[in-house]
């Protein structure tokens, strides 16, 4: 898909522990302010990214739930689940909604509750986003996975586990002024090293936290966009790519084949090249993901990504602001909702209503939201409206 859509509406709710509120009132605040940030049009269709609330919530069917409680009877309503990469898919897929030339505006939500369950019943069902025989089976969980990738990563190519976590550290930093983040405070290296151990040598600190949240974008056809918004977001490219399910199956386990092939298809789709791109909005589950991501989008040689951290390069201000509302680490991974997070995040940057985050002459954004550890990656392009390919 290139081109077709526009972002005229965003909304989300802060990331926590919301004791109070169910899985689907939290989809319904989130929708709420994405439709009123557009003047409130009428709904075509709804897709809705959950990765687990049939599991943890007792709860399916959202997208019909959904659509029934903000009183659109009659509209296409398709749940998407996609392990945590379920919301960037279902803006994929409301992507391709616009370029099959749908008849109104369409509605693309994500939404997750994981703090009402204990957290091994969180890291049971999260084993699951890869192939269960070799993560659920044997007992491996994903940190416990991103663990192998810290020591593979540093005894091949010669970084220390302190390299790596400054890219925790950027994330914490940029959560700071993020209102909605889930943890919005700053955290020192040290800090992040004498955290409690998850899965040697990674620790707790840089891990992407467990939380509840939801958030959603408004689609219209690129034609119609200046009707609904002042500043409306194009989206010039929606990416999807499936890889190996298995992780340990791999030819190389450093290397994010899926990523690669979306980000490559839609910078074709797109008209550009990687430096043509001011920000990144990108799925780090630990900071060595961060880092691996980094290099597979070409911003940095194979063994090299650390170093981009580590000379400050992805903060706001320098060549690559990366993650800049906190990332999985500040802002938070609540599975299902984090690709519209992103979503959400980048169109504010693109408006320029970033605050004390904003990418200063912002005009073209990338975000990537994954499964497991890269077996499904989405990647999307958005652009400010004036930009043009």
């Amino acid at each position: 898909m290139s081109g077709q859509a526009a972002i005229v509406g965003v909304g989300c709710t802060k990331v926590g522990e919301h004791w109070e509120l169910s899985v689907l009132e939290l989809a319904v605040e989130a929708s709420l302010k994405a439709l009123d940030d557009a003047g409130s049009p009428p709904v075509s269709a709804i897709y809705v990214g959950n990765a687990a609330s049939e599991v943890l919530n007792e709860q399916g069917n959202l997208a019909v739930l959904l659509a029934d409680e903000l009183g659109l009877r009659g509209v296409k309503a398709v749940e998407v689940r996609a392990g945590d990469a379920s919301g960037a898919l279902a803006l994929h897929q409301a992507c391709l909604e616009m370029a099959a030339g749908s008849r109104g505006p369409v509605l693309a939500v994500g939404v997750e509750k994981l703090t009402d369950v204990m957290i091994q019943e969180v890291e049971r069902v999260q084993m699951l986003f890869e192939d269960a025989r070799a993560t659920f089976h044997s007992g491996i969980t994903i940190p416990g996975l991103c663990a192998l990738l810290t020591r593979l990563y540093t005894q091949r190519y010669g970084a220390s586990y302190e390299d790596l976590v400054l890219f925790a550290v950027n994330d914490h930093r940029n959560a700071a002024n993020n209102k909605y983040a889930q943890y919005p405070f700053p955290i020192a290296v040290e800090a992040v090293l004498n955290s409690p151990l998850v899965a040697d040598p990674v620790r707790l600190f840089d891990t992407a936290g467990v939380g509840d949240g939801a958030a959603a974008v408004l689609l219209v056809r690129a034609e119609e966009a200046r009707r609904f918004s002042d500043a409306p977001v194009r989206v010039l490219a929606s990416e999807a790519v499936a890889g190996e399910a298995c992780f340990s199956s791999r030819e190389d386990l450093l290397s994010m084949s899926s990523l690669r092939k979306a980000a490559t298809r839609a910078l074709k789709r797109a008209g550009m090249v990687i430096k043509d791109v001011d920000f990144f909005e990108l799925h780090n589950t630990t900071s060595v993901v961060g880092v691996l991501a980094l290099e597979e989008l070409g911003l940095a040689e194979r063994g090299e990504g650390w170093r981009l951290a580590r000379e400050g390069q992805i903060a706001i201000g320098a060549d690559w602001p990366v993650n800049t509302m906190g990332g999985l680490k500040g802002r938070g991974h609540p599975w299902g909702a984090t690709g519209l997070y992103q979503a959400v995040e980048a169109t504010w940057q693109l408006r320029g209503e970033a605050g004390k985050n904003q990418v200063e002459g912002a005009e073209v954004g990338l975000t990537h939201n994954m499964c497991g550890l890269d077996s499904l990656s989405c990647v999307h392009i958005l652009a400010r409206w004036e930009v043009r390919t």
